[in-house]
């Protein structure tokens, strides 16, 4: 999030894109309500008429699959509008002159017929965002989960730009992180192209700082993505694997060929509290800490970064991952170098931490952004990076003189269909999200007595015009089929979402939606496009 939580109080208008806040997000969306109880107007757009939209002074339905059109539209009407900010515009950014030309093409008729959302709506919403500031936009993987999720932010960027809507308290763009540490994981370096803080691995000044850090030499080339993974282990080229708290086998598009894939390794390890769907096929299951068990620190949505504390000792065998690790690390050592093994070697003590903020000080030393952050600092309550330094107070909104490249960049990006559309052969888009009483995979929240008894199965999201059509009653056995699989649910008859269109989750394991989704990636962010696909829908 550029901006904080609570900075949503200072917003007048909030645009709330592929977030269904209130059951994903349940907190921010709490927020929310609150800030329209106090008089800020509410913009929703999602294929879905989600809890947000009852609230809301706008609700659109867009096709799935067309946000760019959608954001591109709208950016057309607000500057042939002169809804703008020229000023912002003249002195913090660049790269206007061409993104306008590429917005020439997305006229209100045209946008409406992609999106199939009105033409008079369109400016309505447009008006809004552009004139009830300060505006800010949330968005969440209603956004990110497309071939074009990468474009999709970028779409989301510029229309903060053309208006002035970022660096200010009340506006900003607010990416919402969907589990409570992805952002910390993302921030020290559990992404393939990036050491910690967003320092890439080709950067050769970047790449020698680590090395000097660490000791050793790196590569320059970035790592797979668990898409990328998957289908190297399926292909051989991945040999073997360590999974830490992923429940790949249920949350990855085409789950039958995930499971093949993990099939297809020679060696498996999963790091589990509880024996999931994926860690039944480990061949080696490494009993894990709790959130409750463990030292260490979570980086929320906001980026602040909080302590985390141990409550009760690790039950049984549980161990810490950085315990995990750093055992497995030092035997591998040993294996591979057993020179080094000796009591006197400098070696053999690289991988031997003596407690989680030990690493902390490792990774505010290499990190700029995390430079200032001591567990004393944040002790009573957390910072939000970037802190460059022991002495300053945190930030809790970003861009407020430049940005981190100077000058804010449009980008231009275009419409681009889905890698899946309706046809004859599966004439029905689905679009995946989560319901509020489970949680993913389910492997906590299905372990919940009152939980199972508030939703205790799969439910097919169905128009009633479709229903009809198809001689379905809510509550009926439908079978759901795409070209990866098919899944049997229950029906349930309803409007929330449109002509067309199904919803189902990914919770249940005996109803697998992700058998039915799509393997396709955003070329870029490398994410699969789990939002969007064809599929056929049968009564059985």
């Amino acid at each position: 999030m550029t901006n904080n939580i609570a900075d949503i109080d200072n917003c007048q208008t909030l645009f709330v894109i592929g977030s269904n806040t209130t059951e994903q997000h349940p907190v921010i969306g709490t927020r929310i309500r609150r800030a329209v109880r106090r008089g800020a107007k509410l913009i929703v757009a999602d294929p879905r008429s989600i809890d947000l939209a009852s609230i809301a002074t706008l609700y659109v339905r867009q096709r799935p699959g067309t946000d760019i059109a959608l954001l591109n539209g709208l950016a057309h009407i607000i500057l042939h509008s002169e809804w703008g900010d020229d000023e912002f515009i003249a002195a913090r950014t660049e790269g206007f002159d061409e993104w306008r030309k590429t917005l020439e093409a997305y006229t209100p008729a045209r946008v409406s017929e992609i999106t199939s959302i009105p033409v008079d709506d369109l400016f309505a919403v447009a008006r809004l965002y552009a004139t009830n500031k300060p505006s800010t936009i949330l968005y969440a993987m209603g956004i990110t989960q497309h071939t074009v999720g990468h474009n999709n932010v970028l779409a989301v960027a510029n229309l903060a730009l053309l208006t002035g809507n970022i660096g200010k308290p009340g506006a900003g763009v607010d990416p919402l992180r969907g589990q409570n540490n992805v952002q910390g994981a993302c921030d020290v370096g559990a992404l393939p192209a990036f050491y910690t803080g967003y320092q890439r691995v080709a950067d050769d000044a970047a790449r020698d700082k680590f090395e000097k850090a660490w000791g050793v030499k790196l590569s320059s080339k970035p790592g797979l993505t668990v898409g990328e993974m998957l289908r190297a282990a399926h292909e051989g080229r991945v040999k073997s694997m360590w999974i830490i708290g992923e429940n790949v086998a249920m949350s990855d598009p085409d789950a039958q060929h995930v499971v093949d894939s993990l099939k297809h390794l020679d060696f498996l390890v999963v790091s589990e509290l509880f024996m999931t769907e994926t860690a039944q096929l480990a061949d080696v299951v490494l009993p894990a800490a709790s959130f409750a068990e463990k030292e260490g620190t979570f980086s929320n949505t906001e980026r602040r970064v909080q302590r985390v504390r141990k409550a009760i000792e690790p039950i049984g065998e549980c161990r810490t991952d950085w315990q995990a690790v750093c055992d497995v690390a030092n035997r591998i050592s040993r294996i591979t170098h057993p020179e080094r093994s000796g009591a006197e070697s400098k070696d053999a003590t690289r991988w031997d931490y003596r407690s989680a903020e030990e690493i902390m000080h490792e990774i505010a030393s290499v990190t700029p952004s995390y430079s200032g952050i001591t567990y004393a600092r944040i002790d009573a309550r957390g910072l939000q990076w970037p802190v460059p330094n022991k002495d300053h107070p945190g930030t809790p909104i970003l861009h407020t003189e430049k940005f981190t490249r100077g000058k804010g960049l449009f980008s231009p990006v275009e419409h681009q269909e889905p890698a899946e559309n309706p046809d004859a052969q599966f004439p029905f888009t689905l679009t995946t999200g989560r319901i509020l009483p489970h949680y993913h995979t389910r492997s906590m929240t299905g372990r919940v007595a009152g939980l199972e008894q508030l939703a205790p199965e799969e439910r097919v999201e169905l128009h009633p015009d479709d229903a009809a059509r198809l001689g379905v009653d809510d509550g009926d056995w439908l079978r759901v089929s795409s070209r990866r699989g098919q899944v049997d649910a229950r029906a349930w008859v309803t409007d929330r979402v449109g002509h067309g269109v199904v919803f189902m989750t990914f919770h249940y394991a005996d109803a697998l939606t992700n058998a039915l989704t799509n393997t396709a990636m955003d070329p870029i962010a490398k994410i699969p496009e789990l939002k969007v696909c064809a599929v056929k829908v049968e009564k059985k």
